[in-house]
């Protein structure tokens, strides 16, 4: 299995799928909050998640939807878009408040990353507290060619979410004891990320504070919470998985 990474949605090259030089799988991360927030919904019992890069497409989907059983998540600049019901909190996603709901969410940065591989055949979402589920799925799924595409931040680098591809790189590596399903990095990006995970992976959580979008939101007001929740390595077993376009389910 090759593992590429791109640290945007605007760094995926533009391919038709596998056939072209794509991907049979990809994997999305935005650490800092998206795909975190993402894994503890459908933990905590979330019907589905129902991505959109654009608020305006978010709006129509979730008025199609009976409202006793919606939910519209949205932020903007690492807050909560007014008149929402969440944010982009994992702490927020409790099950009082989402089980058995349909959460329609919109980010800054990790939805425009799941739009970009959308037509993936197996599409998954990571973050560190579910990274091993996710290296494990990829491998049971004998994917050949994966792609881990980061969210960044407005187009630029992400250091949170290159540390977490290479948490993923590195349990897949781990995992795949077997000759014939030797785990390699495909690009230079995705061997720095291995690299950066390495060098972080027994202080995940002060990487996660000194990255630039960690500094962001910290100027926003009290994280600590958040910050424990996305930084903690291995504390889920569910994986997101995209069930029809732009649909995230448990898996």
């Amino acid at each position: 299995m090759q593992l590429f990474y791109f640290h945007t949605s605007e760094s995926v090259p533009a391919v038709e799928g596998p056939a072209d030089g794509g991907p049979d799988g990809a994997v999305v991360i935005d650490v800092l909050r998206a795909t975190t927030t993402i894994a503890w919904s459908l933990q905590n019992g979330a019907e589905a998640i129902q991505a959109f890069a654009d608020l305006a497409e978010l709006e129509a989907a979730a008025a199609a939807w009976p409202a006793e059983q919606r939910l519209r998540a949205g932020e903007r600049g690492g807050r909560r878009v007014e008149g929402y019901d969440l944010g982009n909190s994992p702490l927020a996603v409790t099950p009082e408040v989402v089980s058995g709901k349909r959460i329609f969410m919109s980010t800054t940065n990790g939805t425009r990353s799941l739009a970009a591989v959308r037509e993936v055949p197996l599409l998954l979402t990571a973050c560190l507290p579910n990274r091993t589920a996710v290296a494990r799925r990829l491998i049971e799924r004998d994917c050949q060619r994966v792609w881990l595409v980061g969210s960044g931040w407005e187009g630029d680098y992400s250091l949170e979410d290159s540390l977490a591809a290479g948490a993923v790189a590195s349990a897949a590596m781990e995992l795949a004891v077997a000759p014939h399903r030797g785990v390699r990095c495909g690009n230079d990006e995705m061997l720095a990320a291995l690299a950066l995970w390495q060098q972080w992976r027994h202080d995940t959580e002060t990487c996660l504070r000194a990255a630039s979008h960690g500094q962001r939101l910290l100027g926003l007001g009290n994280h600590d919470a958040d910050f424990a929740c996305c930084a903690a390595v291995d504390s889920l077993a569910i994986v997101p998985l995209q069930a029809e376009p732009g649909v995230l389910r448990a898996s």
